[in-house]
């Protein structure tokens, strides 16, 4: 019995975050459009039908009607369940990260946030000032709510990236979005420091062999740019459920 009981409370959660995550594909979808998503009903982009509250069931709903609009049959891109199964496993792994404490709720909407930027970001190549106020005040409750780290790391946070970041753009114009710059002064508020640093190098990492992807591809130019907030925001992510176990690691290298 307790056995069904931890699987069934599992799934509750990550039905939670996979609905809170569908909401928060309409904010990705309305957001780059200047579509209020406080108001007006869910209603298909080709037909406009307002979607009925069972075609609403995040993940499932999008295989039971294979994709399609239930009213014009226009197809419905695998972005949305994907997003919500996201928020589903992110759930998930906030519990268990960090147990049903302040601290996973706190974990969870920074991640939702980074998922709204993440998609804006790569849709549009930009990241809107609304989105980095909704990461300080998210970093600014936890520090009150005296979550760790403490403020010392969270403040340093603040400046040990996005003020490099600053400088390297104001010698080399273009080197880095401003957008990307005050995204890493409000995720260091809420990562600390240590985390801080090592998304940063997670994103550089991963960004450097994206960029060289697509050089050798010939998708990019040499001159041409491309949205760097996602591999910031999945750095971020793997800093904050693995950051520590990382930095130990790499410590560890040096340890003779």
């Amino acid at each position: 019995m307790i056995y069904i009981a931890e699987v069934f409370l599992y799934l509750l959660v990550f039905m939670a975050g996979a609905g809170i995550f569908s909401f928060l594909n309409v904010v990705i979808y309305r957001l780059p459009r200047k579509i209020s998503f406080v108001t007006g009903r869910s209603h298909c982009p080709a037909c406009d039908a307002t979607l009925r509250w069972y075609d609403m069931v995040p993940v499932f709903n999008w295989f039971y009607l294979r994709g399609k609009c239930r009213d014009c049959g226009a197809h419905i891109s695998f972005r949305y369940p994907a997003v919500e199964a996201l928020g589903g496993v992110l759930a998930l792994l906030c519990v268990y990260r960090f147990g049903m404490e302040a601290e996973a709720f706190a974990a969870f909407a920074f991640l939702g946030v980074l998922t709204v930027v993440a998609f804006v970001d790569a849709d549009t190549m930009e990241i809107p000032n609304g989105l980095v106020i909704g990461i300080l005040i998210i970093a600014v409750v936890a520090g009150i709510c005296a979550l760790a780290p403490a403020w010392k790391d969270r403040l340093i946070g603040l400046v040990c990236v996005s003020v490099p970041m600053l400088l390297i753009t104001l010698a080399i114009p273009g080197a880095f979005g401003g957008g990307d710059i005050k995204l890493m002064a409000a995720a260091g508020l809420f990562l600390g420091w240590k985390l801080c640093l090592v998304a940063t190098f997670l994103a550089i990492l991963t960004g450097g062999l994206y960029g060289i992807w697509l050089l050798a591809t010939r998708k990019k130019g040499k001159k041409e740019h491309f949205a760097f907030g996602p591999f910031l925001c999945v750095g971020m992510a793997v800093a904050l459920f693995w950051g520590e176990q990382l930095l130990e690691w790499y410590l560890g290298l040096y340890h003779f």
